[in-house]
């Protein structure tokens, strides 16, 4: 269950790590699993994983980017793997996990890294084992459309495979070309498609895990989606995630539409009934005039002239959405089929994508995230009235709860803390559900409540707790 605003309180913003994180361990126990590993190179396929220690590549591995956020820089910047571990093979992953398990080393997984609340950085150092060498497609079925795929695929990649077969994926980030499969189920939750599909939480979106446990003989399990769903948006801090089964939906040929408008208030209206018609759309970005003045365009788009919409939508939906455009005061700049245009996608101007962009221009730009309240347009006044151009809004369509919802990705001009803590407030007393991005636990960076079941599969999966310590309150706070 969703729980209400209310019973949802924003945490303060941290001022230092989370109590209870495990002491650094020795250089000996580091060499120790490094041993072991060397060890075990020649036992089972997939030859040895890569070691790599300090340097500029450690460096990299160790990090994500949480730089969008101001609060979380100066607690993160500073923490990095003591060994990095490039697995390219699920026996890696198995050896990787015992020798962690009996050497009692921290162990954060990583994928591509493209998350932004540092979920992959280690707050403990320890091991870092790198999942992107993971990329195999294990399963298709044409008949269900179910996908079971390596957790290292890029989802890019992905989808190539499933326009073959005339499939899709339902839900990516907008990172799609260099985010990864097992990357965007622990660390993310919704994205393009999320208009049509909800978010990676709710029910349907995850069929199946194989995992891996953090055990001195670790077990490899297959979890059906009932067991999925603790470890879905967990930050890999209760299982490690080797490979995923998710469903696929029939494949589009998506019509890219930049629609600019005049009226604000007439922009809000366009964006809030185009996803309750009959037309298939499978993204909507509404973005105010200051914010969308300062993106990159596809090639052949003119620069934005006012509030600016942006549509993914089926070839079958564009002889009514052309006219009701017209009636809902939009005036259509910019039309081509993905893959037909030249420069950015249209996709990679949506979702986080935004904040990248105009953090490119201005790093003094950080962002937030929440679930608007209905109808919208008065919490969206009210906050724009006390911050003005310190607020600039960003709205994605999505499906909440089986609802048509906005959400909001707001670029805010960093002022301090004080001021950021202030605005949150303000939109949470406004009605708003705030997803805090500048917090490094699950459970406050989610709804802010502890998942009692995201805690038991720890404790059936990670009994020592080594699992990218510090990011599961519910785990340094049980009883």
């Amino acid at each position: 269950m969703t729980p209400s605003p209310a019973s949802a309180p924003v945490e303060l913003l941290p001022v230092a790590l989370p109590a209870g994180l495990p002491a650094p361990v020795s250089a000996e126990r580091i060499e120790g699993v490094a041993r072991q590993l060397r060890a075990g190179a020649g036992q089972g396929s997939g030859g040895a994983a890569e070691l790599v220690g300090p340097g500029s590549e450690l460096e990299k591995l160790s990090h994500d980017f949480f730089t969008y956020s101001p609060v979380l820089t100066p607690l993160l910047s500073g923490h990095r793997a003591q060994l990095v571990v490039k697995a390219t093979a699920l026996g890696h992953v198995q050896q990787v996990a015992a020798a962690c398990a009996q050497q009692q080393v921290p162990l954060t997984v990583r994928g591509a890294g493209t998350g932004n609340y540092g979920q992959c950085v280690p707050l403990a150092g320890g091991v870092v084992l790198d999942l992107s060498g993971l990329r195999q497609l294990r399963r298709f079925d044409p008949a269900s459309g179910v996908l079971t795929a390596e957790a290292g695929c890029l989802l890019g990649d992905l989808d190539r495979q499933l326009a073959a077969h005339g499939r899709a994926l339902r839900l990516t980030p907008s990172t799609s070309r260099s985010a990864t499969l097992g990357g965007f189920i622990a660390g993310g939750s919704g994205g393009i498609g999320s208009l049509r599909w909800g978010f990676l939480r709710d029910p349907g979106n995850l069929l199946g895990l194989e995992i891996v446990t953090v055990e001195p003989e670790p077990r490899l399990l297959q979890l059906d989606a009932s067991g999925s769903r603790p470890l879905n948006h967990a930050y890999g801090t209760n299982g490690i995630l080797t490979a995923v089964s998710v469903p696929t939906a029939a494949a589009e040929a998506w019509q890219q539409l930049v629609v600019d408008f005049s009226s604000w208030d007439a922009a809000l209206a366009a964006a809030r009934l185009l996803p309750c018609t009959a037309l298939v759309l499978q993204e909507l970005c509404l973005l105010e005039a200051p914010a969308a003045r300062q993106l990159p365009v596809p090639g052949g788009c003119p620069a934005a002239c006012g509030h600016r919409l942006l549509l993914l939508a089926a070839p079958q939906a564009l002889p009514a959405l052309m006219p009701l455009l017209d009636q809902l005061g939009g005036a259509l700049v910019w039309q081509a089929a993905e893959g037909d245009s030249r420069g950015l996608p249209l996709r990679e101007l949506t979702w986080n994508h935004t904040t990248l962009h105009l953090r490119a221009q201005d790093k003094g730009w950080t962002y937030l995230q929440m679930l608007l309240p209905q109808p919208e347009a008065p919490a969206l006044a009210a906050l724009k009235q006390r911050w003005g151009d310190d607020l600039l809004w960003h709205l994605e369509g999505v499906r909440q709860q089986g609802q048509q919802r906005l959400a909001a990705i707001p670029l805010v001009r960093w002022r301090d803390r004080a001021a950021l803590q202030a605005l949150m407030e303000q939109a949470r007393d406004l009605g708003a559900l705030l997803f805090n991005p500048h917090i490094l636990t699950v459970e406050d960076g989610g709804l802010g409540v502890i998942d009692a079941d995201q805690v038991a599969a720890k404790i059936a999966y990670d009994p020592a707790g080594l699992l990218n310590p510090g990011k599961l309150r519910g785990w340094t706070c049980r009883g």
